[in-house]
């Protein structure tokens, strides 16, 4: 999860993502930061989000994100 925050504060130092869990819903993600943070998470976490997975509930909290990280890697 430490790696996960460490990528999200990369982007958005102002953010506090251990609480946030409105990352899509108040739009302090962009379509471009999610292309960042996939990057970044299939090059940290060795693993590739399919597309059907990137929708806003997914994304709208690092808990959400890591929670999805760890159900790709439990499928691997």
């Amino acid at each position: 999860m430490e790696d996960l925050i460490k990528i999200l504060k990369d982007l958005h130092p102002d953010v506090d993502f251990d609480t946030c869990t409105t990352l899509i819903d108040d739009k302090i993600l962009d379509s471009f930061d999610i292309v960042t943070v996939i990057s970044e998470i299939n090059e940290e976490f060795d693993v590739v989000i399919p597309a059907e997975e990137i929708v806003p509930e997914n994304f709208n909290s690092a808990q959400a994100l890591y929670a999805l990280i760890k159900k790709i890697e439990d499928e691997d």
